[in-house]
């Protein structure tokens, strides 16, 4: 049993480091007009990003306006965020009021079941994931301080290129 572990976690780091990737779970939610929108409608045509967040979350809606600013500004080199609230039954009134009062620009939808995050095996708040053209996960960032919005860019630029 051993050697099997041993064998298995050899395997498991080597398609790491050899750069597969692993694909995202597909989704449909609804935003907030109640239409549901599927990752296929909502893709950006190279990136795209999908970021988990809570409104009770002081760090995420610290990035949200600087994710905003990366949208607007990498969405014409076809970059698209989707942004999905995890929040409960208690909070999830909140999630709009929070969307506009930020001036949010990109496609909020919500998630109370936390379903797509807990697919993806997905924990922490918030969350980044970038996609590739072919909803393979390419980058995660977890946690959100000021100043990460410049290494996400950087990830950004070079995932386009």
């Amino acid at each position: 049993m051993f050697k099997f572990v041993i064998n298995f976690c050899l395997i498991f780091s080597l398609s790491f480091s050899q750069g597969i990737a692993q694909e995202f779970t597909s989704f449909s939610l609804e935003n907030s007009d109640n239409e549901l929108l599927s990752l296929e409608e909502l893709k950006g045509e190279n990136l795209t990003i999908i970021d988990f967040w809570a409104t009770w979350c002081k760090p995420c809606t610290k990035a949200m306006p600087k994710l905003n600013d990366l949208y607007n500004q990498y969405k014409d080199s076809g970059l698209n965020v989707i942004g999905i609230s995890c929040d409960g039954p208690r909070s999830i009134g909140k999630v709009d009021l929070v969307a506009r009062s930020l001036q949010i620009d990109y496609e909020i939808l919500k998630d109370i079941d936390c379903e797509v995050m807990g697919e993806n095996n997905f924990q922490a708040f918030p969350t980044l994931v970038i996609l590739n053209k072919d909803n393979e996960i390419v980058h995660v960032h977890e946690g959100f301080v000021s100043g990460d919005e410049k290494e996400i860019e950087k990830k950004i630029i070079t995932l386009l290129q």
